[in-house]
């Protein structure tokens, strides 16, 4: 009896389809990345992205901050992780109700300006930030810069313009100054010394991480204004999680070589696909056995990368928290670089001390 697949079934034709939508091309033509979603359309994704984005579709009237208790409880901090939820972009999903949009807080290509100022001024309003006066907006560039605001002059009087001041960290013990981090995947993690006033915002991906910007922070908050990281309360905000997170073998290898628990940063993950182990012919290659990329994939855990790193730099394990929002898996609620290939807007994560 004959094993060979029905490549003309339904089940077998919507796979290819899935696969040619990966790479941008359909049955007998090739899609025009710059046409088909440059333009505002919506990009061609996968059947596990589409997935997750349609069961997370939950789009609100108003922003719907994340908010981590042990900072919202600290006298004159204000601070807060932004969703996509509550704005007025429309540009990378147009399919919503007309009365809804996207709270994309970044200056992207696909978005016009207006809207992302509105955005900005919807956010600090959501965040109960509206009575701050500098603001720092960085140019982010996955380095391990952390940048000093020693003075109020030096950050900026105008949060609706793109960041200027490149790096990847703010610190300051100045009142009145608001720290931002924009992020799409990357870790965005927040610090507040409450006993010498000081905070600090990171973005960490995982050239960040891998460079310890986080770790180096906590160093830096102890130098400059003599912080002891006993004092210090940390949060992890929404990011890529580690179930959604797969990375290549080179990854793992820069992590081993910088940290004695990298082992415990990745594991296999195997991807189990009913229509892959229905059909497996469908996705035989020409490779030798056991090269095949069918198979488990390798996955990182940013969280506990920056959870580690904050034990190491001595914070107690009681004061950090991990919000645990996995951005890829939830499209609806977040933007994910990865989860949309890159056609997506920004969230950003804010503190900053009234007084």
């Amino acid at each position: 009896m004959s094993t060979t697949p029905d490549l003309e079934s339904p089940e077998a034709i919507a796979v290819v389809d899935d696969i040619l939508a990966e790479v941008g091309l359909q049955h007998g033509a090739r899609s025009s990345r710059k046409s088909s979603w440059a333009e505002g359309q919506r990009k061609p994704v996968g059947r596990k992205k589409a997935a997750a984005a349609n069961a997370a579709l939950t789009p609100a009237e108003q922003p719907a901050p994340v908010f981590v208790p042990t900072l919202a409880g600290c006298e004159g901090l204000t601070h807060g992780f932004s969703t996509r939820a509550g704005g007025v972009s429309r540009c990378y999903r147009p399919h919503l109700p007309q009365h809804m949009g996207d709270l994309n807080l970044g200056f992207t290509t696909h978005d016009e300006p207006e809207k992302v100022r509105e955005n900005r001024r919807r956010f600090l309003q959501a965040i109960g930030a509206g009575q701050f006066q500098r603001y720092a907006l960085l140019s982010q560039r996955h380095t391990p810069i952390v940048r000093l605001i020693e003075r109020a002059e030096q950050a900026t009087d105008d949060f609706l313009l793109p960041g200027t001041m490149r790096g990847d960290a703010a610190m300051t013990d100045v009142p009145g100054v608001l720290l931002t981090v924009q992020t799409a995947d990357c870790v965005p993690v927040l610090l507040f010394d409450p006993r010498h006033r000081v905070l600090a915002a990171f973005h960490a991906g995982w050239r960040g991480t891998l460079a310890r910007i986080v770790e180096r922070g906590v160093g830096t908050m102890r130098r400059q204004y003599g912080t002891d990281p006993d004092d210090i309360l940390a949060a992890i905000g929404p990011s890529i999680g580690p179930e959604s997170y797969s990375v290549g073998e080179e990854v793992q290898h820069e992590f081993t070589s910088q940290f004695t628990y990298a082992d415990a940063l990745f594991r296999d993950v195997y991807d189990s696909d009913p229509i892959r182990e229905k059909y497996p012919l469908l996705f035989l290659t020409a490779r030798a056995p056991g090269h095949s990329p069918i198979g488990p994939q390798l996955h990182l855990n940013l969280w506990e990368a920056n959870r580690r790193q904050l034990l190491d730099a001595g914070l107690p394990e009681v004061n950090i928290t991990v919000t645990g929002q996995d951005t890829t898996a939830d499209t609806g609620q977040f933007f994910s670089h990865r989860a949309e290939d890159g056609f997506t807007g920004r969230m950003m994560s804010a503190i900053g001390l009234t007084d």
